[in-house]
């Protein structure tokens, strides 16, 4: 490939990129510019490197085998400014928590998370789940069957991960010390006395809805 021809296809891509506003699966450029993964993805590596050497006002994100672009993160606040945006709310530490528990035992489900946290999670998974940070993706095939949940697109990009092998690792529980799911759908006690814990524990405190 000429660079002529290469600036061309970089062009094209780019334009792609920017009239989508979302994430692009990698394989349906490769549909719309009849090329293969391995060349594209090349020309995606060197529009990612152009634009954060060049220090352009965008950049090119890898969220797992998509692809976005997006504002350069340093002139959030002028962006901000001119299109008079307020800034995001921060999460709680609940929403914190749970949102961590999500992420490294995906698909999961809410009990779970109850489990984990030892309080009941119900309103926090749905503030999530309104933020866009999780999302259902089908039921345990259990009596019940309870949702699960994983984590987003818009997870990855907000932790500025380019896929869940990004996340630091956690400290290996060992068999006998993971919490598991029994038979039921129910959480079963790691210590192993026996006692299926249901997801049906109270709330001992008020969920804040978002820090400023």
């Amino acid at each position: 490939m000429d660079t002529l021809e290469m600036r061309e296809v970089e062009a094209a891509i780019e334009g792609i990129l920017f009239a989508s506003g979302e994430p692009v699966h990698v394989e349906r450029i490769c549909v719309a510019m009849n090329m293969d993964r391995a060349t594209v993805e090349l020309v995606l590596q060197k529009l990612t490197d152009y634009y954060a050497y060049e220090r352009r006002g965008m950049r090119l994100l890898k969220l797992e085998d998509s692809y976005q672009l997006c504002s350069a993160p340093e002139y959030g606040e002028l962006i901000r400014k001119a299109f008079e945006v307020r800034r995001p709310a921060k999460l709680s530490q609940p929403a914190l928590e749970v949102l961590t528990i999500i992420a490294y035992y995906q698909p999961t489900t809410r009990a779970y998370v109850d489990q984990i946290r030892g309080v009941d999670s119900s309103y926090t998974v749905g503030l999530l789940l309104d933020r866009h940070l999780i999302e259902e993706c089908g039921r345990l095939q259990v009596p019940g069957r309870p949702r699960l949940y994983r984590t987003t697109q818009t997870f990855l990009r907000a932790f500025h991960l380019t896929s869940l092998d990004d996340l630091p690792e956690i400290p290996d529980l060992g068999g006998e010390g993971q919490m598991r799911l029994g038979d039921d759908g129910q959480i079963i006690d790691p210590d192993d006395r026996g006692e299926i814990l249901g997801s049906d524990t109270p709330e001992d405190a008020d969920f804040p809805m978002m820090e400023e």
